[in-house]
């Protein structure tokens, strides 16, 4: 088969390439080099897939990236944020999305921190949201996971407040913690790679509590999710943020204070959307929830934050 030439234009280049392309064709079709290719793939930077041992690259989704990486980019109108649930964040992202309409997608997935970085590492997402571990070891905690994705180097790490950790428990359950570390009660447990699903774990550790002694009867995808299950008495306590107990009339224990921090490609800290949602975090609605709900701290809210 022949391939076009460096010459060729652009739009006759994507007509005669196949609609699955091999590494040297995506090569070609790129003017890269096939060591760049392959080394994109395998960091999950290029749209592509193995199929028995070989890359093949779908050409519509490699045009997509490129019109996505270019400056700007071509869906400047889009915002995905990903990773830990807060309330407070939630009503910033819906605050810009009534405010935007239709002109432009704002979304907030909750899928707890870890999940939410392979979001990022792989374009899936835009931001995500991520918290795992005490406030005076968050510089090294997070610094230490988003080093684990080779795309860290393009990327920021932004604080966005502090929240008070501990755990939400039924109405009317009045208890100290130690109590309920080697109590009976139900727990909905959250997911492993949540942030409050590790603070829970160094928790255990520090009082040396068998995870496996706790009563597990439900299973939280989200802090919110928690929290809806002992509103409804499916559980009796569950990790979690002191807002998120506010926020459906919980009993609250406190434990210790979090940092909060948002993980973006230094490109998306420049989008007019992003600034806005920090706009929207900072604004005297947020800040009139911050307080109704209780557990921030926004003294450092839009700090950059040194991960090297």
């Amino acid at each position: 088969m022949n391939l076009p030439s460096e010459t060729e234009p652009l739009a006759d280049r994507a007509a005669s390439a196949p609609r699955f392309m091999s590494v040297r064709q995506v090569a070609e079709y790129l003017d890269l080099h096939e060591k760049k290719v392959y080394a994109l793939a395998a960091d999950g930077l290029i749209p592509a897939t193995k199929v028995t041992g070989k890359w093949l690259f779908p050409r519509d989704l490699v045009d997509q990236w490129l019109r996505e990486t270019s400056h700007g980019g071509i869906l400047t109108d889009r915002l995905i944020v990903a990773g830990s649930d807060d309330p407070l964040l939630y009503r910033a992202v819906m605050q810009l999305a009534n405010e935007i309409q239709a002109r432009a997608l704002v979304s907030y997935a909750t899928t707890g921190t870890q999940l939410g970085l392979a979001l990022l590492a792989r374009r899936r997402a835009d931001v995500c949201a991520i918290h795992w571990g005490p406030a005076e070891e968050s510089a090294q905690r997070h610094a230490a996971m988003i080093r684990v994705y080779p795309q860290h180097r393009d990327w920021t790490l932004l604080r966005a407040f502090h929240r008070e950790q501990g755990l939400l428990v039924a109405p009317g359950r009045l208890a100290e913690l130690d109590e309920l570390l080697h109590g009976d009660d139900r727990w909905a447990m959250r997911q492993e790679g949540a942030g409050s699903q590790r603070f829970l774990r160094d928790t255990l550790a520090r009082h040396r509590v068998d995870p496996s002694r706790l009563r597990v009867t439900a299973r939280a995808y989200s802090e919110r999710e928690a929290a809806a299950l002992i509103a409804m008495d499916h559980a009796d306590v569950a990790p979690g943020a002191r807002p998120a107990a506010a926020e459906f009339g919980l009993e609250f224990v406190p434990i210790g204070w979090e940092a909060y921090d948002l993980v973006l490609t230094r490109g998306i800290y420049f989008r007019t959307l992003f600034q806005k949602l920090l706009d929207a975090l900072r604004g005297a609605e947020c800040q009139r929830w911050a307080q109704l709900l209780g557990g921030y701290d926004f003294r450092e809210c839009g700090k950059v934050v040194e991960t090297d």
